[in-house]
């Protein structure tokens, strides 16, 4: 079991949100849409940049040789956020994502 964590500040992403080319070089269309359409877009933005980096982490002590851009987050129908790896769903990892009106933290967990 290998774990990975990452913590960001939400404000950092409003630049993020004004360039488009930098949204799709890091985020899928999914995930920029899904965000962009939340009430808090800067903030599920942020958590997607997160746990992408958290599962990165998380998977790179296994030895595993995944760009961030390979990892994107998809909520399920009931709104539980899954990775997935080349647009594969990864059922061996886990990931929690949680906020606070500045911060975001993701944790991922690898079986």
């Amino acid at each position: 079991m290998n774990i990975g964590v990452d913590i960001e500040e939400i404000e950092k992403f409003a630049e993020c949100m004004k360039d488009k080319k930098y949204l799709e070089r890091i985020f899928s269309d999914e995930e920029i849409s899904y965000s962009i359409s939340r009430k808090n877009s800067l903030q599920h933005l942020a958590a997607r940049f997160a746990a992408k980096e958290a599962v990165w982490k998380a998977l790179s002590s296994k030895n595993k040789k995944f760009m961030i851009t390979d990892i994107s987050i998809k909520n399920n129908k009931v709104g539980k956020p899954n990775v997935y790896i080349k647009n594969k769903r990864y059922k061996k990892i886990d990931i929690s994502l949680s906020h606070t009106s500045k911060y975001v933290v993701a944790f991922a967990i690898v079986f």
